[in-house]
Formats: C-alpha cells, structure tokens, sequence
C-alpha cells in the first residue's frame, strides 16, 4: 500500500538550504509533510520523543553546529525504534573520506547539495522516488553517491 503523504525531515544549519529545500518539496508531485531541524540536537530530540511521527527518509546535513550529521547518524543506527529510517545525507562536502564514513556507519545514500534550483528539485524527487526497500537491500558503493 503507497504512503498517502511521505513524511520527511530535513536537518541542516544553513536557513537559505532549508527554504529552497522545502520550496524544491512543494513543486513536486509527491504529497510530503516536511520537518526541519536547524541542528542535529533537534533532530535527535524530536527522533526519541515517544510519539513523534517518525519520517520515512530524514535528509541529514554533515556539517552543522551542536551535533553534526556523522553523529546523528550514529545515533540512528544505534537506536532500535529507529534503524529502519532511511537516511540520505545531504551535504556540500564531496570528499571522499565523508562519502566512506557515512556509507560505512549506515547512511542509505549520499547527495551532494545541488548548484541550482533545477538540480536540487530532481535530486530531491529522484530520492523520494527511489524503491528503498530494494535500493538498501542491494546497497553497495556504486550505488551509495546519488547521480543526477
């Protein structure tokens, strides 16, 4: 059975990245309910609170303040109510010792920030869309840096 609406959640420090993401949201055809964290403290806060409405897929940023991406991460993969969230880091850096530690500590995909509108609004769709029970299952590291 599909999803009638597709919760999400964005962590990610910089304002301008959270409303262009969540404008990127609006304009496509899936129906979504977006949350946004500007930290990862507040993400893992509203994670572990007894009845939050977990998100199918949390875009996770690497670098912000309080707690970063790599130790959200962490976390989510070491917490039983929430190891089957799937995680799409979502980040500037394109470094490869990034894109290795978070395939390795359990992220689902990895994308790296668009330089524009267009290409934020179809990585974000090509994520949303993607069949990630068939997509983790068959995870490895061809697949992991998602390519638009």
């Amino acid at each position: 059975m599909a999803l009638s609406i597709m919760n999400i959640a964005l962590a990610d420090d910089d304002a301008d990245d959270r409303m262009l993401f969540e404008e990127a949201i609006g304009e496509i055809e899936i129906k979504t309910k977006l949350s946004l964290f500007s930290d990862g403290k507040q993400l893992m806060d509203y994670l572990t609170q007894p009845q939050a409405i977990l998100p199918e897929i949390i875009f996770l940023d690497l670098n912000m303040p309080i707690k970063n991406g790599m130790q959200c991460l962490r976390e989510i993969r070491q917490n039983e109510s929430l190891l089957h969230l799937c995680v799409a880091i979502y980040s500037t850096s394109s470094s490869e010792q990034d894109i290795e530690e978070t395939f390795v500590y359990g992220a689902n995909i990895y994308i790296n920030k668009p330089n524009s509108f267009g290409a934020l609004k179809k990585a974000v769709e090509k994520a949303l869309r993607l069949n990630w029970q068939y997509h983790t299952s068959a995870l490895n590291r061809d697949n992991f840096l998602l390519r638009l």
